[in-house]
């Protein structure tokens, strides 16, 4: 039997996708959680065989999930499921040792199929995917900026991420000026909306 820790925020999407998946004889739902920090004590707990993680969750995203687990549970592997499958994250999750990285619009029987992939040791990442972390290519951005832009995609003004960031005011416009110039865009709003989209911040 292939252990299975299930863990996605959506109680419906996560209830409905464990009834499907007892309907396969080689697989068996262990836990189930509903944010990151649950998904990983869970994981230390029933020490499952495959970690199927919601790249967003309450808490810690999937990603940092897969992370904590590589190194707590080395004999895990880790498959992200979501419906935000951004460039960015892919990238991010491929760095973070990841096995899996698929769409929710998969039906169970081929998450049962990739998650026995998985379990044998093959990476599956979703075609459509990536092409499109291909096509997008790697972010512009430092850490620092990327992180400075991810303070700012809330609308926050000059002050606030100064303070957040404990920089002076000065040093956060020069950063965001130099992102917007490096993303070809007029302000730091667009700046930050394009960078989510592409999934850098």
């Amino acid at each position: 039997m292939i252990r299975i820790l299930l863990a996605d925020d959506e109680h419906l999407i996560r209830g409905a996708l464990a009834a499907l998946l007892t309907f396969e004889r080689d697989l068996e739902v262990v836990a189930e959680a509903s944010t990151g920090p649950e998904a990983v004590a869970m994981a230390r707990h029933h020490k499952p065989d495959v970690a199927v993680l919601d790249l967003q969750m309450p808490g810690k995203d999937g990603i940092t999930v897969a992370e904590d687990l590589s190194r707590s549970l080395p004999g895990c592997q880790t498959l992200i499921v979501t419906s935000h499958g951004l460039p960015g994250h892919l990238k991010r999750a491929l760095a973070s040792g990841v096995q899996g990285f698929v769409s929710k619009t998969v039906s169970a029987q081929e998450l049962a199929s990739i998650i026995r992939s998985v379990h044998g040791g093959s990476r599956y990442i979703d075609s459509t995917l990536a092409a499109d972390a291909i096509s997008a290519g790697d972010s512009p951005l430092t850490s620092r900026e990327a992180d400075l832009l991810t303070l700012a995609a809330d609308g926050a003004p000059i002050e606030d991420i100064a303070e957040r960031a404990a920089l002076a005011q000065g040093t956060v416009r020069n950063y965001l000026s130099a992102v917007t110039t490096k993303l070809g865009v007029e302000n730091r709003h667009a700046a930050a909306y394009l960078a989510q989209r592409r999934g850098w911040i």
